[in-house]
């Protein structure tokens, strides 16, 4: 009965989101309770991997945000390889609307968050935090609502997700780039020509690449790119047919998800989440890192995400999905303001000074929490006309 319980829990779509809620309550109790000392001490011990004094020597918290996270992005890179080729982005016209809404869902938060913090050249790097969009969370709430939100409104907001990480993953290789070092991503050539060869040769067996991956993560993480993006580059490069017309990017994806979304992304949101409320007060919020992550995804996405849709159907360069209205682009703009993940990680990458980052948490938890409650009452309100109209049709005269 219990197996049976877990196994019902873990095949529902919004399970990957409430393990993520745990995981983020886990974190403030951790931060807060009197195992925060050895939370920290743990998180902050050093792993190394060393050759003759060579190698990688990283504290533990890093190895998760660049290691753990590279297979987080590696399952990203996958799914945009698959709706590019054969998905919701190969068409252009079904890009259109979605595509708009996301380039409004980064843009206009980013520019709050900017103009708040002007004045302060340290926290303006933190621009791009609100720009991001937690795809596992947001779905996770629709997927709560159930029934009463229309089936093309999830396909609209994954479609939207989808192109705010494609956004995401191009903004963090142009502008969260340390120091540049030209020689190891000249050394990148080499693994990345090997699986270039690989996936024109259509292999069935993808452990090659992957291990070659793994070679493009050190070096990309010695070049000074972020590490991460190593994981998408990876993922371009499996092969979407071999010879035998089977699918190893559809095999590899399928059995990366639950390790992904149940593993890598809690075990992240732990180690990041936890916020110090310690001599903290209700000014905290007012400061400028989180009341511009605050303005950013719970104004901003709205402002971004709507307005932008308004204007492309209103210009006539796209329509509504089927049994769509206004309220339920409404609920999905303000869903797009659950960043958590991405934006728990470009804060991560924006800032190293702990109290900066306890800021940005804090900013995190309070939008992604007030978008998730404002998102799933505007939906629940504007429940599913078409589902309403085929039941009232159903009933006897």
């Amino acid at each position: 009965m219990l197996l049976r319980t877990f196994d019902r829990f873990f095949r529902h779509d919004a399970s990957g989101g409430v393990l993520l809620m745990l995981s983020a309550v886990a974190a403030m109790i951790a931060a807060n309770g009197p195992v925060a000392g050895q939370v920290n001490d743990v998180l902050g011990a050093k792993f190394s991997i060393l050759i003759n004094d060579q190698g990688l020597s990283k504290p533990l918290i890093l190895w998760i945000n660049d290691g753990l996270m590279a297979v987080f992005f590696l399952l990203i890179g996958l799914e945009l390889k698959r709706e590019m080729l054969e998905g919701k982005l190969r068409n252009p016209r079904d890009i259109i609307l979605p595509g708009m809404a996301a380039v409004g869902g980064m843009a206009v938060p980013a520019v709050i968050y900017a103009a708040i913090n002007w004045s302060n050249p340290e926290t303006l790097s933190g621009w791009a935090i609100p720009a991001a969009t937690d795809i596992a969370f947001a779905l996770g709430i629709l997927a709560l609502i159930g029934t009463r939100a229309p089936v093309a409104l999830k396909v609209f907001l994954l479609t939207l997700a989808i192109l705010d990480d494609l956004g995401a993953i191009i903004v963090i290789a142009l502008f969260y780039t340390a120091e540049l070092k030209v020689e190891y991503l000249l050394y990148a050539l080499v693994p990345l020509v090997a699986m270039w060869w690989l996936n024109m040769r259509q292999v069935h067996r993808i452990a090659p690449i992957l291990m070659l991956g793994a070679v493009l993560w050190v070096l990309v993480l010695k070049s000074g790119v972020h590490a991460t993006l190593a994981g998408v580059a990876t993922a371009f490069f499996i092969p979407m047919k071999d010879k035998w017309g089977k699918s190893p990017l559809h095999s590899l994806e399928h059995a990366l998800a639950p390790y992904v979304f149940f593993m890598i992304v809690p075990i992240f949101a732990f180690a990041n989440a936890g916020v110090a409320l310690e001599g903290m007060s209700a000014d905290a919020l007012m400061a400028p890192v989180p009341l511009g992550i605050i303005a950013g995804l719970v104004l901003g996405k709205q402002l971004g995400v709507f307005g932008l849709t308004f204007l492309t159907v209103k210009a006539g360069f796209a329509q509504l999905p089927h049994g769509v209205g206004w309220a339920h682009v409404y609920g999905v703009s303000a869903l797009a303001g659950i960043g958590f993940t991405m934006s728990l990680f470009i804060g991560s990458l924006s800032f190293a000074d702990p109290v900066l980052m306890n800021d940005v948490r804090l900013g995190v938890l309070v939008a992604s929490g007030l978008s998730a409650v404002i998102g799933a009452t505007v939906l629940v309100m504007a429940g599913n006309p078409t589902r309403e109209a085929e039941k009232t049709a159903a009933e006897p005269a």
